[in-house]
């Protein structure tokens, strides 16, 4: 059995690297195929991915007698370099069939292409960043994953080990009943609702916009300590508030004032991966048509929290508890009146980050899957 590799340089190498996926995941029942147009669009350079604009990156396809069996990326961003330490070089869109031949062919090709490029350390997956999908999934395969989010054969992870790298961080997705919070969080809940300097507000959609410049503000603010932590652009954040207008519902992403100031924000999102599964990634001919329809006024099982912040000037302090506290309760009701969700997946949290693995036990949430971040040194 003949193994190569070689570089994604053509259309015609994107479809494959994105094809890929379709096939090794057409008897997994757990896996939600994306939009084509939309996983092309990410690896296609800086007019349909501002991430470029600060990165480099390159794909390449193992294959074996002529067949497609696995893909790769290796990128190396500036804003990495400046955030997470200086020759943090990155891998990710890693899928392959369960030989470990050929995910080390896949994976030192990237490291040589990282070691060329003078980075000392290679991490990942980072698909393509940390704002994409990041991490691989070692414990959660029962079930489908929500919008957004990644789904992963059980094989990759111990490849990736065997190919000698080590975890270094772990992302939780946490899960709870929609059901009304227990006394204790009622009483902060009742707290924040009757004090005069805290007012939650929808988003307006027809400025999302400059709404999605607002929450990104307080987002980089929020999250700047984090590990992993890599600000968004202006560009990015101009793209982001473009992709997610048409899944915006106002109810479900809200800004927390303190006297009049944003300080703090929530966003949800109905699961539409229950509404993608049957397009099977595909928009043509009429999956443009379905889609528009189910997006109007969707009903579904499950809502994600991907996203929440309190700027740091109010981390750690009664009022961000109290802010926090109703931004979920408001969001909570809203979920269940509108769009019939019975369960709530919040997340990811990073696994040593203790205000937020505190809000989701305090709640009720269980941890539900897990994703892992390796590295090795070059």
């Amino acid at each position: 059995m003949a193994l190569s590799i070689r570089p994604v340089t053509t259309a015609a190498d994107r479809r494959a690297f994105v094809a890929l996926q379709f096939s090794l995941y057409a008897d997994d029942p757990h896996w939600v195929a994306p939009l084509k147009q939309d996983a092309t669009a990410l690896i296609s350079g800086a007019k349909s991915n501002p991430w470029f604009l600060h990165a480099e990156a390159a794909f390449w396809l193992a294959e074996r007698d002529g067949v497609v069996v696995g893909r790769i990326s290796a990128q190396v961003d500036q804003l990495v370099l400046t955030h997470m330490g200086a020759g943090t070089g990155h891998w990710g869109m890693f899928e392959c069939i369960d030989v470990q031949a050929v995910a080390d062919l896949l994976l030192s090709t990237a490291e040589n292409w990282l070691r060329d490029r003078g980075m000392v350390r290679a991490q990942g997956p980072f698909s393509l960043s940390i704002w994409d999908e990041p991490g691989v999934l070692v414990s959660g395969f029962d079930g489908p994953p929500t919008v957004m989010m990644a789904h992963h054969r059980a094989w990759l992870a111990p490849l990736i080990e065997r190919a000698g790298y080590a975890g270094i961080k772990e992302l939780h997705t946490w899960e709870v009943d929609t059901v009304p919070f227990p006394a204790a969080v009622q009483r902060i809940v009742g707290a924040a609702a009757k004090a005069s300097r805290i007012r939650i507000r929808e988003v307006v959609k027809a400025d999302f916009a400059n709404e999605a410049a607002l929450i990104l503000d307080i987002l980089n603010d929020a999250w700047a300590t984090n590990w992993g932590y890599v600000p968004l652009t202006d560009a990015e954040v101009a793209f982001v508030g473009k992709k997610l207008k048409p899944i915006v519902y106002p109810d479900l992403i809200r800004i927390a004032e303190y006297d009049g100031v944003p300080v703090a924000f929530m966003i949800a999102l109905p699961d539409l991966n229950e509404k993608l599964r049957d397009l099977h990634g595909d928009l043509f001919p009429s999956g443009w048509a379905k889609l528009l329809w189910r997006l109007r006024k969707p009903k579904v099982k499950r809502i994600r929290v991907p996203l929440m912040g309190v700027r740091k000037a109010f981390q750690g302090t009664r009022n961000a508890s109290l802010m926090a506290f109703l931004l979920i309760e408001l969001i909570r009701e809203a979920t269940v009146r509108n769009y019939g969700a019975t369960r709530a997946e919040i997340g990811w949290i990073l696994e040593d980050n203790g205000p937020m693995r505190s809000i989701a036990e305090i709640i009720g949430a269980e941890i539900t899957r897990t994703y892992r971040v390796y590295e090795k040194a070059l």
